[in-house]
This record gives C-alpha cells, sequence and structure tokens, in this order.
C-alpha cells in the first residue's frame, strides 16, 4: 500500500469507524432523527423501523471504516464502499433545499456539516483510481 493510499485510508477510516462506534446504541428518538434526515436523500428508507435503520448506519459505518483501516482490503474494494456511503450522504445534501445556497450548490450554513462529506467523496475517487 503506497503512502497516499494509507493516509487517505487511516484518516477516513478513523473518522468513519467513530462514526459509527457512536450510533451504536440510538435512542429510539435519535434514530428517528437521523431516519428522517436520510429520507431527504434517500426515500426509501422510511420502510425501515426506526432501531433497525439506527443499526443498518451504525454497522454499516464501522464496516466501512474497517475496510478502509484493513491494508488486506483493496484500494479500489474500500473506495467503492465509501463511495457508495458518500453517495448518500450527497443526495441528502443535494435534495434538501435548506442544505445549499439558493444556486442549489453551494453549502447554507446549515449544509456545512454535510458538504464536507464531498471531501469524502475525493478520497473515494483517489482510491478507486490509484494503481
Amino acid at each position: 500500500m503506497s503512502l497516499s493510499n494509507a493516509i487517505l485510508r487511516g484518516i477516513t477510516g478513523a473518522f468513519v469507524l467513530n462514526s459509527g462506534l457512536s450510533k451504536r446504541n440510538l435512542p429510539t428518538e435519535a434514530a428517528q432523527g437521523l431516519q428522517g434526515f436520510a429520507a431527504t436523500g434517500v426515500p426509501q428508507v422510511t420502510k425501515m423501523e426506526p432501531e433497525t435503520f439506527g443499526k443498518f448506519v451504525a454497522y454499516s459505518e464501522i464496516g466501512i471504516g474497517a475496510a478502509l483501516l484493513t491494508p488486506v482490503v483493496s484500494p479500489r474494494l474500500a473506495g467503492a464502499a465509501l463511495g457508495t456511503f458518500t453517495a448518500g450522504l450527497l443526495a441528502m445534501y443535494f435534495r434538501n433545499p435548506s442544505m445549499t445556497e439558493s444556486d442549489g450548490i453551494r453549502p447554507s450554513q446549515e449544509g456545512m456539516s454535510l458538504a464536507k462529506d464531498a471531501f469524502m467523496a475525493a478520497i473515494a475517487g483517489a482510491l478507486i483510481t490509484s494503481k
């Protein structure tokens, strides 16, 4: 694994893994809130029970973070997992009008927390295309 791949995977993997670990025991109300917000980008999540959705998000983030941190997982596979996850986050950003300025692209103050996920999309692209 190249040094640049290790840096991209290490920092991003630790961030995503930590995020997933912090969601393992979400209270129902918190899972409902997260699900409602996620539904702005991926409406199909409303078909899940809130507790199931919370566990799905937590364990998805744990799995993606672990894949990024595990050197035997190919950069392309780890990048594809990160890219898929990030696509859902960016869908929430672009489909929620309060997240962007009137041009639909630049982040509003409320959208800054999701706009930063564009960096994860770039990292996913770098991992997928790396040699």
